[in-house]
């Protein structure tokens, strides 16, 4: 506020040089100053604008005065509220002819527009006729408002202009159009890609402003190509000494340093023109090393200078007396007080380590004290450092220490940063599996929602997979810790979810691998973990799955196991679950109960989740079914691309009546739109969707059969009025061209075509290997001052000596080799019969509102009548026999590809009716032959079915209305 105030001050002064006249504008700059509040201020700014706008919309307003109006609604937008009203106003003034006026418009439509701002359009004149103007200052003013203002579209508008400035004879003027030309370049770099090299010939300039404004766009392209610039090696060095010995003016000076800024500019030029290049190094040593003899460490800018003398050197090609005095400097910087300059010490070690190792051992206590400062930001920037040394013979102590650090924070963001550099460090350098494993846990259990699923994933694949070598007593050991831990862990509460996925993974695959525990243990454990987290369904899956693997391997074993009673109850529970996900891991789970030894070890192999997976997608293993099915009359498969051109029998034309039309006025109405799940029929198989009153008969097309389905209640206004429930959704227009119907309705007549589905679910995916890290390090050094014993042992874990040939073949051994990620296996169940719902035909219909006197023909039988006594005690046997297994109108199935229906030969029947008699007869002969070989039987399957649908859910396999809220 202070800062604000003084500006409001400078800005009232005016031109004169003096306080200007107005008191206005200084009690609104006191009063907002002496506000309480923000409701306050905006009271006051509020009211200054209702002012602002009254005394703009005079038109008699003079000049100057306009001016310190234009003042004041940059000090209301200053403080964030809207002065629009007054930015026409702003416009204006650039057009002024006096200098004062002029420059404060430019300084106001700065500030209030920018490059995508409407009003542009009516400055950019305004600046181009300025650009050619006589004064000097006017030119800068326009040259300053052009690096606001001109977009990419206006660039070449003024660019001519600008590059012609280049050669001005005042060095305002050319320092201005070489920052104009940067802005251009920023904007749009190929509008002024042709004039990269007046940028060269600026670097030669008389003035050292010029000179060093064009420092900045020769930065950036040097950034983008640095092989083009390396000629120009020589004139920045020679530009560095000449800056560094003091031969520019003293008014480019700064706390006694000369050009300071052009300086550290230089600097990072040089350290991108000379990194790997030994010879354009080899002419920058000498400037560098005059820079450190003369570098000032008791100003900030003198530090600032030495720094990037620091990043310079661990650029460019190394040099050993460049590095003893980098790593001089640094040393002042890690035993300074200040803070700002420990960091800069352990921030420019860092950038040293990589080039020299050693010289981190003679700062260990300088790191050890950053470690253990209560400035987060220090202590961030060191792990940072230890991150860069680690190595084998440290990796615990400085994993521990990141681990503890991670638990005690609360930033998220740098909460999974620490993460994923812990688990990054233990899969490169652990020492042993169980140290391993332990870390892992902590990581998980105290950021295991942070931590990229991947590295779950990759923990499960380095479990699966082990070493890598062909040690396979290590890979058991290193599984059976997981085990024994996991075990301990999994009934604390509040576990991450990415964590008791992996618990769940392990403890399925080699939970009772080792005999060491029972199935039954570890089963109730199990389904410990889904009953506490009832409300997340991937865990549910992943202990379902685990439970699944575990019997599985049991009865491989030839050992009995019974189901307890708390698993026996989440099975039932999962089974009634809105999750077809869990639906279907359950009966996966029920169908391998029921399998023989010889078949559960085919379907789930023991340790097999790092086996390769071959998967045939064109389905071949279907061929034979597909052929038997065409031959007894299936219906083609219709690929979807063709699907949008299918048009049902009854509204066919021929190409005649097709053509003829074309030419002629017309009058159908819109048709409806396409289904988003196009259903996977043929041309033979559509028919006319029909209403839930009448069928509408179609004179002028080929007539066909009208099937009846089942009565919904229709919401519409017409419905609800005369007490008519008339469904229209699918039904053709009547005066309009055929077209394929609108929407999938279980109405719709269709051939149902039945498939085997095989599934499996992967709980284990692939990651991403981590790359290990190779460094030496030297031996360490003594320390000639006495500290404490415990900084000693600390510093002694964290510098300690090389590793040796052993730890490194360690180190290596983490690394995990096999590219196939690991994968679940999953059993594939077939279920019940489907069950068949009752149809609900109206007694007498009312008349058909879409008649227009045509004949109509009478509604068709119904062929689910027979099905009324089914769940009655009485009529259940003799109704049984005659059951249709699927009916001859009903839709395709989705469930039906599960269904063991598809070995009885079952064909769907006739879409006539006047043969619906005959051919249900037959069909319902196949059916019940089919339905007494295997599965349960109908009246049992629909009794369950009725019961389940009470409660919302249905607990079968058979659902028919399983996929009805996600398919429409």
């Amino acid at each position: 506020m202070e800062q604000l105030r003084t500006i409001g001050r400078e800005l009232a002064m005016g031109s004169q040089g003096g306080w200007g006249q107005s008191k206005e504008f200084l009690d609104l700059v006191k009063s907002i100053g002496e506000a309480r509040s923000k409701a306050e201020e905006d009271r006051i700014i509020a009211r200054e604008l209702e002012h602002l706008k009254r005394r703009l919309a005079d038109p008699d307003v003079p000049r100057r005065k306009m001016k310190e109006l234009l003042l004041r609604l940059v000090y209301a937008e200053m403080l964030g509220h809207d002065a629009s009203f007054g930015h026409i106003h702003a416009v204006k003034m650039t057009h002024d002819e006096l200098l004062p006026l002029k420059r404060t418009g430019y300084l106001a439509v700065a500030l209030f527009l920018d490059e995508r701002h409407d009003l542009v359009i009516l400055v950019v004149n305004t600046i181009q006729k300025d650009l050619r103007s006589d004064n000097y200052l006017v030119v800068c003013a326009a040259l300053t408002a052009a690096c606001r203002l001109i977009g990419e579209e206006a660039i070449p508008a003024v660019l001519p202009q600008v590059v012609e400035l280049l050669a001005h004879p005042k060095e305002a003027v050319r320092k201005k159009a070489v920052m104009a030309l940067h802005r251009f370049y920023q904007r749009s770099p190929s509008s002024v890609s042709h004039l990269v090299s007046n940028f060269r010939k600026r670097l030669c300039d008389n003035d050292p402003g010029v000179m060093g404004a064009t420092l900045c766009p020769l930065y950036d392209l040097i950034l983008e190509d640095p092989n083009t610039y390396k000629d120009l090696v020589v004139s920045f060095v020679n530009i560095l000494k000449q800056v560094a010995e003091r031969r520019l003016p003293t008014s480019y000076d700064y706390h006694q340093m000369p050009a300071p800024f052009i300086q550290i500019k230089l600097l990072k030029i040089l350290a991108v023109l000379g990194s790997g290049d030994k010879q354009a190094s080899g002419h920058m040593y000498t400037v560098l090393g005059d820079i450190f003899r003369k570098g000032d460490t008791a100003s900030n800018i003198g530090n600032a200078i030495l720094y990037e003398c620091i990043c310079c050197i661990s650029s460019i090609f190394p040099n050993p007396k460049m590095l003893e005095a980098a790593a001089e400097t640094t040393s002042k910087f890690l035993k300074s007080d200040s803070h700002n300059l420990k960091y800069m010490g352990i921030d420019a070690l860092g950038r040293l380590i990589k080039i020299n190792p050693d010289i981190a051992e003679e700062h260990q206590l300088a790191v050890i004290d950053c470690l253990e400062d209560p400035d987060d930001t220090l202590k961030r920037k060191t792990f940072e450092l230890l991150y860069k040394m680690t190595k084998s013979t440290n990796v615990e102590v400085i994993v521990d220490r990141m681990i503890e650090y991670m638990i005690n924070i609360t930033d998220h963001h740098y909460k999974a940063e620490i993460a994923s550099r812990c688990v990054e460090l233990a899969e490169q350098f652990a020492p042993s599996n169980q140290w391993f494993i332990q870390t892992m846990n902590k990581v998980f259990e105290h950021a295991g929602d942070l931590v990229n699923i991947r590295v779950a994933h990759n923990l499960m694949r380095l479990i699966a997979e082990g070493f890598g070598e062909e040690d396979e007593g290590a890979d058991s050991q290193l599984r059976s810790s997981a085990v024994d831990s996991y075990l301990r862990i999994v009934g604390e509460p509040k576990l991450p979810s990415s964590f008791l996925q992996i618990i769940c993974w392990v403890l399925g695959e080699y939970g009772t691998a080792d005999g060491k525990y029972s199935a039954s243990y570890v089963i109730g454990k199990l389904c410990d973990v889904a009953e506490a987290h009832l409300t997340d369904d991937t865990v549910k899956a992943y202990a379902i799955s685990a439970i699944l693997k575990i019997f599985a391997f049991e009865i491989a074993l030839g050992r009995k196991i019974d189901m307890l009673p708390e698993c026996q109850t989440l099975v039932d529970e999962l089974s009634a679950s809105h999750s077809t996900d869990l639906q279907q891991r359950v009966y996966e789970l029920q169908a391998l109960l029921g399998l023989g030894k010889h078949a559960v070890e085919s379907v789930m192999p023991s340790d097999a989740s790092c086996e390769d997976i071959e998967v045939d997608r064109n389905l071949s293993f279907l061929n034979s079914y597909v052929q038997q099915a065409l031959e007894k009359g299936a219906a083609p498969y219709v690929p979807e691309s063709e699907r949008s051109g299918v048009i049902s029998v009854g509204s066919y034309r021929s190409q005649e009546q097709q053509e003829t039309s074309a030419y002629t006025l017309r009058f159908e109405a819109y048709e409806l739109p396409k289904p988003s799940l196009p259903l996977a029929t043929s041309q033979a198989s559509m028919s006319t969707p029909t209403t839930d009153l009448v069928p509408v008969p179609e004179p002028g097309y080929y007539k066909e059969g009208h099937q009846t389905s089942r009565s919904q209640p229709s919401g519409d206004s017409l419905s609800g009025e005369f007490g008519v429930k008339l469904r229209l959704d699918g039904v053709q227009k009547k005066w309009g061209r055929p077209s394929y119907s609108s929407s999938p309705t279980p109405s719709s007549s269709t051939s149902s075509q039945q498939a085997t589905n095989e599934g499996s679910h992967s709980d284990g995916g692939g990651s991403t290997s981590s790359q290990t890290r190779e460094s030496s390090y030297g031996s360490k050094r003594q320390q000639g001052t006495e500290i404490s014993a415990e900084k000693q042992r600390l510093a002694a874990s964290l510098f300690g000596s090389s590793a040796s040939k052993a730890d490194r073949k360690a180190q290596a051994s983490r690394k995990t080799t096999k590219d196939s990620p690991s994968t679940e296996k999953a059993t594939v169940t077939n279920a019940a019969p489907q069950p068949v719902k009752e149809q609900v035909i109206p007694a007498a219909p009312p008349p058909d509102l879409l008649d227009l006197g045509e004949p109509s023909s009478p509604p068709s039988a119904d062929p689910f009548s027979q099905l009324e006594g089914l769940l009655g005690p009485a009529s259940a046997s003799p109704v049984l026999s005659e059951t249709p297994a699927t009916s001859s109108s009903k839709t395709p199935d989705l469930m039906s590809i599960f269904s063991d229906d598809v070995q009885t030969g079952a064909t769907s029947g006739s879409t006539e009716p006047t043969l619906g008699d005959a051919k249900l007869k037959n069909f319902h002969k196949g059916a019940t032959a089919g339905a007494a070989k295997k599965g349960p039987s109908l009246q049992d399957a629909l009794q369950k079915d009725a019961a389940a649908r009470q409660v919302g859910v249905t607990p079968t396999g058979n659902n028919p209305n399983l996929f009805k809220d996600l398919f429409g």
